[in-house]
């Protein structure tokens, strides 16, 4: 989260059931969740109270606690809560400012996920096409709850599906939603067309402006 917003945004984070964990139990719930360069099976995909007994954790209003948030330590192998967490854990990084953000984004994406999506919310609408040019992602989640949003909705127009194609990014061959139409042969009928061939002069007008041709 940007720092001019930190403390409404994690008022409203504590309102929908998140619960901030001292240094302490971050360390017991790190702990916990990754086991052998892996995750813990007894964590994963399980309801908060089972998280919480699992992971032996103290947590503040726990009979109200939906997910857990640890504070980042830094991003990259050696910091496994910077990577999948398949849990009710969320990592919380803290940015000065948009540029930042932008910056963490891509630090973790670049430690696991390339190509895979990230989210923004936001008001100023040229922000989510900044990070469409300038970051490797397939997906910019603009405005929607990012894990529903992602895998395809009836108001946002993406197919349905459990399997997000990544891009040369991360290692995949298509860069869409997984869907039937990948599992289909298509047959084209392919015609003769006017021709309507750009002109190199129309390609790089815009770059030789900037760098000489």
């Amino acid at each position: 989260m940007v720092d001019e917003i930190h403390d409404t945004f994690m008022a409203e984070l504590h309102k929908a059931g998140g619960r901030l964990l001292d240094d302490a139990n971050t360390t017991k719930i790190k702990a916990s969740l990754f086991q052998d360069g892996g995750l813990n099976r007894h964590i994963i995909a399980r309801d908060i109270d089972q998280v919480i007994d699992v992971a032996a954790i103290e947590v503040e209003e726990a009979d109200s606690a939906k997910f857990l948030l640890i504070e980042g330590a830094g991003i990259g192998s050696e910091y496994p809560e910077s990577g999948e967490k398949l849990s009710l854990v969320t990592t919380l990084y803290h940015a000065k400012d948009f540029e930042d953000a932008k910056h963490i984004a891509s630090q973790v994406l670049a430690h696991q996920g390339a190509g895979h999506s990230v989210g923004i919310h936001t008001k100023d609408d040229s922000r989510a096409h900044t990070l469409g040019e300038e970051i490797p992602t397939c997906r910019v989640i603009v405005n929607q709850a990012h894990c529903f949003a992602t895998g395809g909705s009836f108001d946002n127009g993406m197919p349905f599906s459990l399997s997000m194609g990544c891009g040369t990014w991360g290692g995949n061959s298509i860069d869409d939603n997984f869907n039937h139409k990948h599992l289909m042969n298509i047959t084209k009928i392919v015609r003769t067309i006017p021709v309507n061939e750009p002109k190199v002069e129309d390609i790089f007008s815009g770059y030789w402006e900037k760098a000489g041709k």
